[in-house]
């Protein structure tokens, strides 16, 4: 990181930026063991954090912060590369540090990292929701995925909605496990769509 040092602060900024895009980049590499799904390092985080910002809406805590926990819950792995359970067996990643390094000469290590502090504590509300918004995106991807046949998903599922913490994190894990993933479109338009046909004259 010694070269990082005479840049400045609007420079780094942008490194910043250009850091967070990687996670558009790096992907989630669970699925490989599932044998089916995929998902980048971004997608998930931006779904985490609308999760976050419903589950504090719900509990009444502090939605900027649970919100904001979200968002920055895996910037690290710009660096790091995201470690799936069997990976982490093996390999240790660095994560305090690779926010110092990430965040270093921006004026946002003190925000980013207490963020990140507060959550890896999980002492307050605010943390277990975040910890469960991170759970409940990944429900929902399996949800999806064993809609769709993949057996194996139904038996992830189960173990992760062991990991929910907070009973508003477990209402959204239920309703979850109860809902089809293709509801919300295939119902929503007027029933009269799946058989209107196309040009003016509709006959």
């Amino acid at each position: 990181m010694a070269d990082m040092k005479g840049r400045d602060r609007l420079t780094r900024i942008v490194d910043f930026f250009n850091e967070c895009g990687m996670l558009r980049k790096t992907p989630r590499t669970g699925y490989q063991f599932l044998g089916t799904g995929s998902e980048n390092v971004a997608e998930h985080s931006f779904r985490t954090a609308v999760i976050g910002h419903v589950l504090a809406l719900m509990a009444g805590a502090d939605v900027a912060r649970t919100t904001y926990m979200c968002l920055f819950h895996d910037l690290h792995e710009a660096r790091t590369s995201d470690f799936n359970y069997v990976n982490r067996i093996y390999n240790k990643s660095e994560r305090t540090r690779a926010l110092e390094h990430a965040t270093g000469g921006t004026g946002l290590e003190e925000d980013v990292l207490g963020y990140w502090a507060e959550l890896e504590e999980t002492a307050t509300l605010e943390a277990r929701l975040a910890q469960d918004a991170d759970q409940l995106d990944f429900i929902l991807n399996l949800k999806e995925e064993f809609d769709l046949g993949n057996k194996y998903a139904g038996q992830w599922l189960e173990s992760a909605v062991q990991r929910v913490r907070t009973e508003w994190g477990r209402e959204l894990a239920d309703a979850i496990e109860n809902t089809d993933h293709k509801d919300w479109w295939f119902l929503g338009p007027d029933p009269d769509w799946w058989t209107r046909k196309n040009g003016k004259g509709k006959k």
